[in-house]
């Protein structure tokens, strides 16, 4: 797997940094994160020292019989073989949730031996930061791994559609014999999603079947966090909310509702495993808001949320939907009341802003399916699955608010309309680009 990930050039401006601290990867599981370290180790570094809590349970022991960072580094230079030098080698540190006191000495690290390169990596570090784990506050750096954009995956299945999307600089019609194979690489987008893994299977080998199997062997992993890693009250609970998600999307209205999940189901009931799945990374909350005004998340109605995975293609292996749909026009959009396109333009946005999304509904009215907060402004989203863009509802909003600038995501071509900018699904990459147009 050699795909181009950006995120690369994040750590290596961490690797370069003159205030370097411990470094974090976080991430759900199979995001490429171990990945993402040994390629950084392995073209900036002269050594890499790999070191995994999960497979080498033992090493537990070198961080709990001392909080010196430099005992720890000479036991682990042993174990490792070799001498672990300053700057030239680069400590990676797997699944590190699996060791308290390895997360607790990271503060060590940083304040008695900070010439060292420290990096660690956790699928489920955010479920154990949720119960308490002792944690150096301030003294580490946080990167975030998200799965494979569409922009990454289209420069290993197309180079030259790649490097024409980025060659766009102003607001005009995208050519058909650009447009069309855009549109067809992008479905090829929804059947693998952004595990680099399924990417590889799909642009490399184009092999559905093979696809198919990493997905679900993904999805299997999960399954087995859910029952290893959570108390056994919870275990049930998350399989249930899990398993209910193509249900919860494919309803016209999308907010969460516990009676999906289970007859007689309650909030208070299944909160701490909802939890669980926001905490692991593996699905992303988005409230309501109860009015679009600064700052977005003061208007949160607590009660009201939407739930999508991390992944489309996860959702699409999840929903049991056949990749034979990539040869059926736009059914892969469309599909689920055009939950998938949400799923997808949603995990295109959460890289590119800060702080999560919201939706906005009233009442019977209108609902526009997200607001981001840019720069102090705010912008109302709205997905369209398909070339139909009429929308009774963005109408409503703008009418009420009088947005400067609103967005709307469909098949349309590239355009700008008395401020409602369409931007073709998979050009979602390039919002932060577009809005700099204007």
């Amino acid at each position: 797997m050699d795909i181009k990930r950006n995120a690369l050039q994040e750590l290596v401006k961490w690797k370069n940094s003159p205030r370097r601290k411990p470094l974090i990867l976080q991430g759900a599981r199979q995001v490429g994160k171990t990945w993402l370290l040994k390629r950084l180790g392995n073209e900036h570094f002269e050594r890499v020292a790999y070191f995994n809590f999960e497979q080498q349970a033992g090493l537990k022991q070198f961080f709990e019989t001392t909080k010196d960072p430099r005992r720890i580094l000479e036991n682990l230079s042993l174990f490792y073989g070799r001498a672990i030098v300053p700057r030239t080698t680069l400590v990676i540190l797997d699944e590190i949730q699996e060791c308290n006191d390895a997360l607790n000495s990271l503060k060590y690290f940083c304040e008695d031996v900070p010439e060292y390169a420290i990096a660690c990596a956790g699928s489920l570090l955010g479920v154990a930061m949720s119960r308490g784990a002792s944690f150096p506050v301030g003294k580490v750096d946080f990167i975030r791994i998200y799965p494979v954009t569409f922009t990454e995956f289209l420069a290993e299945a197309d180079n030259n559609l790649h490097n024409y999307l980025e060659s766009i600089s102003k607001i005009e019609p995208i050519p058909d014999i650009f447009f069309n194979p855009l549109k067809d690489k992008l479905k090829m987008y929804f059947i693998s999603g952004g595990m680099p893994e399924a990417v590889a299977a799909m642009t490399e080998d184009l092999d559905l079947n093979y696809v198919q199997n990493i997905l679900q062997s993904i999805l299997n992993a999960y399954a087995l966090d859910f029952s290893k890693h959570t108390d056994n009250k919870n275990v049930p609970k998350i399989n249930y909310i899990w398993s209910s998600l193509p249900s919860q999307l494919s309803r016209e209205n999308k907010k969460f509702l516990y009676q999906t999940v289970k007859t007689g189901a309650r909030a208070r009931e299944y909160e701490d495993a909802l939890l669980w799945l926001v905490n692991a990374g593996l699905v992303t909350r988005v409230y309501c808001s109860a009015k679009p005004s600064l700052p977005l998340m003061a208007t949160d109605d607590l009660s009201a949320f939407k739930l999508y995975l991390s992944d489309v293609g996860l959702l699409r292996r999840l929903s049991l939907l056949d990749p034979i749909a990539i040869s059926e026009g736009n059914r892969l959009f469309t599909e689920f009341k055009g939950a998938m396109t949400e799923n997808f333009i949603l995990q295109s946005l959460i890289p590119l802003i800060e702080g999560a999304p919201r939706y906005w509904r009233s009442g019977n009215k209108a609902e526009i399916d997200f607001l981001i907060q840019h720069e102090n402004i705010i912008l109302p989203v709205e997905v369209k699955s398909d070339e139909n863009v009429k929308s009774q509802s963005m109408a409503y909003y703008r009418k009420s608010f009088n947005p400067g600038i609103s967005i709307r995501y469909s098949l349309k071509n590239f355009r700008t309309d008395k401020g409602l900018i369409n931007i073709p699904l998979f050009m979602a990459d390039h919002t932060m680009k577009i809005l700099k147009m204007i």
